[in-house]
């Protein structure tokens, strides 16, 4: 499907077991678009962040927000149309400040963080369209465990009640531009076709909206 000239960045957001790396593949395929991971494979700092949450945390938000900042200009160099799995917000609105709350992240290291993040923002565009994965602890739960990483063993509930709540908080209050959210209780789009085909006639009809703005 062809998009507005202007049209480059389509974003999927989502806490940890939403779906995001699952839709974005799927999305990638259907559109023809160019998806953007977040690469866990390869991440220097995730397994002992698990391990030892209060001694990684500043190094591991700082690892993600470099290589997100570095996947937006790669975005808005390029010619493509992207979608990212994952956003540099979520990292500043719901992973550090959560980490800061529960005493995972020291008050110094928040505040430098927090003020690295709002001059950098100035410098960033938000997605053309962002795409929300809601979902329940029970629903986060059973995909977590369904994929079975190892190292997200040791994720604890509270941390994914936490999360849930500053994502709430964020994607009620967002702003930055078009937004769609997919109440993932409700849609199993990785197992069922025409759960799948409702997102994407959903996602079109934001596309359209886009391209007669444009």
């Amino acid at each position: 499907m062809a998009l507005g000239k202007d049209t480059k960045h389509i974003a999927v957001a989502g806490n940890i077991g939403s779906g995001k790396t699952t839709l974005t593949s799927m999305l990638a395929r259907h559109y023809k678009w160019q998806p953007h991971y977040e690469d866990v494979e390869h991440n220097p700092y995730l397994v002992d962040f698990y391990e030892d949450m209060h001694r990684w945390s500043f190094n591991l938000q700082i690892y993600f927000l470099n290589n997100r900042i570095k996947h937006l200009i790669e975005i808005h160099q390029g010619k493509e149309t992207v979608i990212q799995d994952r956003t540099v917000f979520e990292d500043a609105y719901i992973f550090a400040p959560n980490l800061f709350d529960m005493g995972l992240m020291t008050k110094r290291d928040f505040e430098n963080y927090s003020s690295f993040f709002q001059n950098l923002k100035t410098l960033i565009q938000p997605p053309d369209l962002l795409i929300y994965l809601k979902a329940s602890i029970p629903t986060l739960v059973d995909q977590i465990q369904k994929r079975g990483r190892g190292y997200e063993e040791n994720i604890r509930l509270d941390y994914l009640k936490r999360l849930n709540g500053f994502y709430n908080k964020w994607i009620d209050s967002y702003t930055d531009g078009p937004l769609l959210v997919i109440d993932v209780d409700n849609c199993n789009f990785a197992e069922k076709e025409e759960d799948f085909a409702d997102v994407v006639r959903r996602i079109d009809a934001q596309i359209h909206g886009l391209f007669s703005e444009k």
